[in-house]
């Protein structure tokens, strides 16, 4: 109970000195934050932005970098590819849902080509290169690569397939330092300084203030310990991140990947959450996650995933996000990856970003009966499944699932497993709920006076599934927007 309390806002009649004052505070430096940061700033306003770390970046710096963009964006055209807003928007539509927020849908797919030219504009670099494989990420520089499954079925026969996943051109990568989202972060907080964006480090948020007519004021925080009380004369943002290490929040809201690793960084708490429910603020899908299959996807796709059964159910080149969301949700966290010995040297021998996770099957068998007793399947179901898969494969077709033709090959002998159940990881997607003027709105579906939120402290476009760059992407987009109203306000 006391926790609740100290979160719950603070009056400003009780505030005695103003530690720090701003037009626009902005709470959270990482992609989110600093696109609001450089759009108020532009507006007009004397900025000033918070962050709990020692520095910018936030889990968009620690990121690989996607932002996911398409509608035609030059980089689109520039490589040979079609796409419209209304294309990119029927493949959201569908493969983000359930339960999407269409509205939203629909203005970041109109606003995207524009979008990708403002972050150009800021000096965000994407090299004119596309890759065509599958992967988490390119294994190189590619700037372009499919980052849904939009080439994938079922998304294939329901929207024009289009490679929507732009990555922040990165020199010498390396993964997990200096990729593609220290890219993409390095020029925004360049330009946010070049503005004259104000921040300060160390300071972590704890309730947010209000007057007496409920409109938020400034934040009420601490620097190592001590109080930091912070006025905003027109608004405050806020751009904290997800609850992903918020265990009690997990547990309750998203209780399927709790104690599982999360795919962001510690400071990820739902203190934001929090302190804008403490005001009423309404919440939308707290329940959606997105959960990564801990396998490289040159490997996988190369083999069928079968379930605790035995069974196919999800075509193998389709988005690696997509497979975990399959496993951990629908499959009880039950997969198993069968691959023969032919496929898995083809797939060592291919350039893969995730290259560092090839390693030995969990079994191997001269045949299939063999490697269904080591698997502890029941009898005969693997044997169905493969003969099933095959018996078309000759032909080089799916009909079961559909998976392209490029990748249908008959599974022959010697054969091995992955045992892939409890490889599942992920992050939090619900949020705040807020408006297409990063609004948060209360639990009456009016905006709370004086405060905006955008990035993974809200439910963005996605709801239920998930691409590559979606994060990054409505996080900056809607950013942008949030640092403009609050401006404006």
């Amino acid at each position: 109970m006391a926790e609740t309390v100290t979160v719950r806002p603070l009056p400003a009649s009780q505030v005695e000195s103003w530690d720090y004052e701003a037009d626009v505070v902005v709470v959270g430096y990482g992609i989110a934050g600093a696109c609001a940061a450089i759009e108020a700033r532009r507006a007009g306003a004397d900025v000033l932005v918070l962050e709990r770390t020692g520095g910018w970046g936030g889990a968009a710096a620690m990121s690989g970098g996607f932002i996911y963009l398409g509608g035609g964006t030059a980089l689109q055209r520039k490589l040979g590819f079609e796409d419209t807003p209304e294309n990119m928007e029927k493949f959201l539509t569908a493969a983000l849902g359930p339960g999407v927020d269409k509205d939203k849908i629909h203005d970041y797919c109109q606003g995207s080509v524009e979008h990708f030219d403002w972050l150009v504009a800021q000096g965000v670099p994407f090299k004119e290169e596309f890759w065509g494989e599958p992967g988490y990420e390119p294994p190189a520089d590619q700037g372009l690569m499919y980052s849904g499954g939009e080439n994938a079925a079922p998304f294939n026969a329901i929207a024009d397939p289009a490679p929507r996943g732009h990555l922040a051109w990165t020199k010498d990568k390396k993964l997990g330092e200096k990729g593609g989202g220290y890219m993409l972060m390095e020029p925004l907080a360049e330009t946010a300084d070049e503005l004259g964006v104000r921040h300060e480090y160390d300071v972590r948020l704890r309730r947010l203030i209000i007057d007496e007519d409920g409109r938020v004021v400034g934040v009420s925080a601490t620097r190592y310990g001590k109080p930091v009380n912070v006025r905003a004369e027109r608004g405050v943002v806020l751009a904290t991140g997800s609850f992903a290490y918020r265990h009690e929040m997990v547990e309750q809201f998203a209780p399927k990947i709790h104690g599982r690793p999360a795919a962001t960084v510690e400071e990820h708490d739902g203190i934001g959450i929090r302190v804008a429910q403490a005001l009423g603020a309404d919440l939308a899908h707290m329940d959606a996650t997105e959960v990564a299959l801990v396998a490289d996807p040159q490997v996988v796709v190369r083999g069928i995933l079968v379930n605790g059964r035995g069974q196919r159910f999800i075509t193998e080149d389709t988005y690696p996000g997509r497979m975990g969301q399959a496993v951990l949700q629908d499959q009880d966290n039950q997969a198993y990856l069968i691959i023969d010995e032919e496929a898995l040297e083809e797939a060592f021998t291919t350039r893969s970003s995730m290259s560092f996770l090839r390693i030995a099957p969990t079994w191997v068998a001269e045949n299939v009966a063999e490697l269904e007793t080591e698997m502890g399947l029941p009898a005969n179901t693997l044997q169905s499944t493969i003969d099933l898969y095959n018996h078309h494969a000759t032909n080089g077709e799916d009909p079961y699932l559909n998976k392209k033709p490029q990748w249908v090959k008959p599974i022959g002998s010697p054969l091995g497993a992955y045992d892939l159940r409890g490889y599942t990881g992920g992050f939090t997607l619900g949020g705040l709920r807020t408006d297409l003027d990063s609004r948060v709105l209360h639990v009456d579906g009016e905006p709370i006076p004086g405060l905006y939120a955008a990035g993974r402290v809200t439910s963005g476009i996605c709801t239920g599934g998930y691409a590559s760059g979606c994060s990054l992407g409505d996080g900056s987009f809607y950013g942008r927007r949030a640092g403009v109203a609050a401006a404006k306000n």
